[in-house]
């Protein structure tokens, strides 16, 4: 028998009511992506707090182009080293110079890189400015993707000029580039024959015609699940190796285009992708660039 009387409301101690109150909450799954202090780049959701605690020397520079006026802007980060170091200029999506362009570029001065990330929409923004000054991410793609080629090539001449100039330089140079960076890497490589490797995530190769005047190694990593772009690795595979130049590829299985960026994506996929990518990478431009 209880003692309660009849009619009476009982009153449940505080722990008890919030359990019967609120709602169940599904455990959240653990984040797919880079953890912080990794070896591997952060991804997009991470690139900001990855730059903020980032204890290497960065800043922004402004590049004279020879022949035109205006400046290009890059961010360039140095690596902490005794000897000269190795130059790689990355190269940004079609997403301009963003907050994880330039985290990329930190890591890679984290292995021991002087890393140049420009924006290569300098100037062509809202009054005058580059990406910064794009009002929406649809605003800089439309300003990426209206660039001449001719100019794309002039900009990242003049970078690398500025670059191996610099006290702290070896001389030597790669670019390494993502989607539409990735394509204009390869493309780099057919008309700067100082070049010494050329990095290509997901992008597009230059046409058949144009590989004869590689003179670089080329690097290319791609997901298995983007199609229009894994689709020409094979064709591109036979013509580099019919015209005896360094074409290395990797397809990720199961890792959508964006996988370096978008690691939480596609189930792990896009990590695991990163994970077996970036490595990669690192072998290839330490030995092409000693």
């Amino acid at each position: 028998m209880t003692n309660a009387r009849p009619g009476r409301l009982r009153v449940l101690p505080l722990p008890t009511l919030l359990l019967v109150l609120l709602p169940a909450v599904a455990p959240q799954p653990p984040s797919q992506a880079a953890p912080a202090g990794s070896s591997l780049p952060a991804s997009e959701a991470q690139a900001k707090a990855a730059l903020d605690r980032s204890p290497r020397h960065s800043e922004y520079v402004e590049v004279q182009v020879a022949g035109v006026e205006g400046r290009v802007r890059a961010w360039i980060v140095y690596p902490e080293r005794k000897d000269k170091a190795p130059i790689v200029i990355v190269i940004h999506e079609i997403f301009g110079l963003s907050d994880w362009i330039r985290a990329v570029a930190d890591q890679l001065a984290k292995e021991g890189f002087i890393a140049i990330a420009p924006d290569l929409i300098s100037g062509k923004g809202p009054g005058g400015g580059g990406t910064d000054s794009a009002p929406d991410r649809d605003a800089v793609v439309k300003l990426v993707t209206s660039l001449p080629p001719s100019e794309v090539q002039a900009r990242l001449d003049a970078i690398r000029e500025y670059a191996i100039k610099l006290p702290a330089s070896s001389g030597n140079t790669a670019t390494i580039g993502f989607c539409w960076g990735g394509s204009t890497s390869f493309t780099y490589a057919t008309t700067q024959p100082a070049l010494k490797a050329a990095v290509v995530y997901y992008g597009t190769p230059p046409p058949a015609e144009a590989m004869a005047n590689i003179k670089a190694p080329v690097l290319g990593l791609y997901g298995g699940d983007d199609a229009r772009v894994t689709s020409t690795v094979d064709a591109t595979r036979t013509e580099m190796t019919r015209l005896g130049k360094v074409y290395d590829a990797e397809v990720q299985p199961g890792a959508g285009h964006g996988f370096l960026r978008a690691q939480e994506d596609r189930n792990g996929a896009n990590l695991k992708a990163t994970e077996q990518a970036w490595p990669r990478t690192l072998a290839f431009l330490r030995r092409y660039l000693r």
